[in-house]
């Protein structure tokens, strides 16, 4: 039997402890799915930096002032690897642990790429601003006081004053709104009304729009209005779509990262 993977995710909503951040649920998502054997280490936002450079996950990308680390990121005991970026640790989980179900089929990896790019096009602008106050307020302070100084630089402005109450907010859910009817229109590109993006079994495609949805429910809440609103569209197919990952859902008890 493997050992556990160690898996770094940031920290749990301070109200009801759930774990919210949709890449890291991509790669929680994957694990699930597979059935792969798990701990989860809770890293707060200002230690990202010291604990990938530990584990030596590399950064995923470079910014004026140097590398940037971000989560999700896996080390595996099994092989000594560490990796951070939620597609390049599917990849890698598809590759190493070939007995499991795999979410990227052989060939789709371009398709994948494509589709993770045209996701976020029709989504971005429209999400962002609803989500990232919300998500701020539901951190631990460390965390929250990075959250709030790195996303008001990225959106150009107060957190706390993108999204009021009123015609600005309900301009962003309806943008919102017609980009999940954009993918049930993908969803029914062949004529036929499936719920997955591969046929009838959860693809890596998959996993994203439901890390996207579960964002939303963790941090607004289950019983929000606005939440349930997003369960009706299309006529009920996110609510669908949600329940067939209803398995996949386990979040186990971790620990808190030691710096």
């Amino acid at each position: 039997m493997p050992e556990p993977i160690i898996f770094y995710d940031l920290p749990r909503t301070i109200d009801s402890g759930e774990a919210w951040s949709p890449n890291t649920w991509k790669t929680r998502y994957t694990l699930n799915l597979k059935g792969i054997p798990y701990k989860s280490v809770w890293v707060e936002y200002p230690d990202i930096k010291t604990v990938m450079l530990k584990i030596g996950a590399l950064p995923t990308s470079q910014k004026a002032d140097g590398p940037h680390y971000t989560l999700p990121a896996i080390y595996d005991p099994n092989t000594k690897t560490a990796l951070s970026e939620s597609a390049e640790i599917v990849r890698y989980l598809d590759k190493t642990y070939p007995d499991t179900p795999r979410l990227i089929p052989a060939g789709t990896d371009a398709l994948h790429a494509a589709f993770d790019h045209a996701f976020l096009s029709v989504l971005r602008n429209d999400i962002l601003p609803i989500m990232f106050p919300a998500t701020a307020k539901k951190l631990p302070p460390r965390s929250a006081a990075y959250f709030y100084a790195t996303r008001e630089v990225i959106m150009g402005g107060k957190l706390d004053e993108l999204a009021p109450p009123g015609p600005i907010r309900e301009k962003y859910w309806s943008g919102i709104r017609e980009a999940f009817h954009k993918y049930a229109q993908w969803l029914q590109a062949d004529g036929t009304d499936k719920l997955f993006f591969t046929g009838d079994k959860i693809a890596y495609a998959d996993v994203t729009v439901a890390s996207y949805l579960m964002w939303m429910r963790a941090i607004l809440g289950a019983s929000n209005e606005e939440w349930v609103a997003v369960e009706s569209w299309d006529g009920g197919r996110w609510a669908r779509f949600m329940e067939a990952f209803k398995a996949y859902e386990a979040v186990d008890a971790g620990e808190d990262v030691v710096v």
